[in-house]
């Protein structure tokens, strides 16, 4: 099973203009997560829209693919870059991991927790959850949150929360059931990533502003494996400012 981590870096942002390479103490943010997630899957690159992120990406030593300005998602990136990247190399990946490019410290337990799913050759798309601990994040609707059957495959993802308790005060939920965020991380079989690319937006995914509801709807399956470790993003100016801090 040969594995690629593709990395989706664009430059326009609307809260935060140029974040792949705003400085976090001497290094670019696209480095920190391009060398981080290089000590776990050997085949790294960064998919991007500007030459000024692959500029950086070539200044360290790293590997990057043009792709598409107009894409919707990192999910349609990732699908272009692993094309590119197998044309130009003569290379064939089975697996592609989808890392979002706003996680400077991406934890190393994450990307071996997500690869490790692929062990099991049915599985079609993975990603991470985790215990939610704050009653705030259940009706947080930034923090989307998911449903998992006996298998530990998805349901339904939503920011809502869900399930709905009835009968009990909202600051109790927590007590009468165990709720889980959705970490955003990927994998998926490469086969699949094509293919659901090529999927029509789903009423569900709309709705909810989440695209994963459109695999759902067309029937994949989303393994997920439940992680204890938090992940950190960067968005706005101020989160740059903290995790400076860190």
């Amino acid at each position: 099973m040969k594995i690629i981590g593709i990395i989706p870096a664009r430059y326009s942002s609307t809260r935060l203009p140029g974040k792949p390479l705003a400085d976090i103490n001497g290094k670019t943010m696209i480095r920190r997560v391009y060398e981080r997630v290089s000590d776990v899957i050997d085949n790294v690159i960064v998919a991007t829209d500007d030459s000024r992120i692959t500029n950086e990406v070539s200044a360290f030593g790293g590997i990057s693919v043009m792709t598409n300005k107009n894409h919707k998602s990192g999910t349609d990136r990732c699908a272009e870059a692993v094309v590119n990247y197998e044309k130009q190399t003569g290379e064939k990946f089975d697996v592609v991991i989808n890392i979002q490019g706003d996680e400077p410290f991406i934890h190393k337990e994450h990307l071996d927790l997500l690869t490790s799913c692929f062990k099991d050759k049915k599985t079609q798309i993975a990603t991470l959850i985790k215990k939610i601990d704050d009653i705030e994040d259940v009706f947080n609707p930034n923090k989307p949150k998911v449903i998992i059957n006996n298998n530990k495959e998805a349901i339904y993802f939503s920011r809502s929360p869900i399930p709905f308790i009835r009968g009990a005060e909202n600051n109790d939920w927590l007590t009468e059931h165990c709720f889980y965020k959705h970490i955003g991380i990927y994998g998926f079989k490469k086969d699949v990533l094509l293919n659901i690319t090529k999927l029509e937006q789903s009423s569900l995914e709309q709705a909810e502003s989440l695209e994963q509801n459109r695999w759902l709807e067309n029937s994949y399956k989303i393994k997920t494996e439940i992680t204890d470790i938090e992940s950190v993003s960067i968005d706005t100016k101020d989160d740059l400012v903290k995790i400076r801090k860190i």
